[in-house]
């Protein structure tokens, strides 16, 4: 009898129109041809990916179970009960699963469940940017999406830009691209000309473009964000 328990397997994936393996090691290509059961966010492009990372199995015979905003949490936990003694694995959209991505009540379940938990390596869009962006590497906060109303959104930029002053950490912030310009024009009207900001946008595609400037410098040139993919990192020093 196999008293292996079975693996939950955490796969990054491209940050945008790139090939796998440009940024996903050989070791978990590997991993992931061997998988038949995917928890995945949108099936369409789940399986583009695994076509594009040469899964080497037909497509049809893969089984997926959807699991984002819809997603009743009590149909979670079936997930991990219909994969049986199969290892399963959980497909970010984009990046890294469970970082600013739909997965974390999977894999606390799989935890209680006593599956093996096993993260692997690929491009991960806030520790690039963090990476590439000058401010503090050492300390630093990663805050997800800020509010969308103007008055609450004004007031966590005053929070965050405090907070990195006073406890010297750099923060770190996303928006749905579509309103990237809307927070640009907010930390650009809310912020001290002193305080420094980074933009990361496009990260390991070939239009990246990352740049570290204070917020005086920003207003001489505020770039077009529209639909593209960003990481904001904000630091008063």
């Amino acid at each position: 009898m196999n008293n292996t328990p079975p693996t939950l397997y955490l796969i990054p994936s491209t940050l945008g129109i790139i090939e796998p393996a440009e940024v996903i090691p050989v070791g978990a290509i590997r991993i992931i041809k061997k998988l038949r059961r995917f928890v995945v966010e949108e099936e369409k492009t789940a399986r583009r990916f695994l076509i594009k990372a040469g899964i080497g199995k037909p497509i049809e015979s893969l089984v997926f179970y959807i699991l984002n905003e819809h997603t009743a949490k009590n149909s979670i936990e079936s997930f991990l009960k219909d994969s049986g003694q199969d290892d399963i694995g959980l497909l970010s959209e984009a990046g890294v699963p469970a970082v600013a991505d739909p997965g974390t009540e999977l894999i606390r379940l799989a935890h209680i469940k006593g599956f093996r938990i096993v993260p692997l390596v690929g491009p991960s869009s806030i520790l690039l940017a963090v990476m590439a962006s000058g401010l503090n590497g050492q300390n630093f906060a990663f805050s997800g999406y800020l509010p969308v109303k103007t008055n609450e959104r004004i007031n966590c930029l005053r929070s965050l830009e405090k907070r990195s002053q006073t406890e010297n950490q750099s923060q770190v912030f996303i928006e749905a691209p579509y309103r990237n310009n809307q927070l640009m024009k907010a930390i650009i009207d809310t912020c001290s000309h002193e305080t420094w900001l980074s933009i990361a946008v496009n990260l390991t595609l070939e239009n990246e473009l990352i740049a570290t400037k204070t917020i005086a410098q920003w207003k001489k040139n505020i770039p077009d964000l529209h639909k593209k993919p960003a990481v904001f990192i904000l630091q008063r020093m």
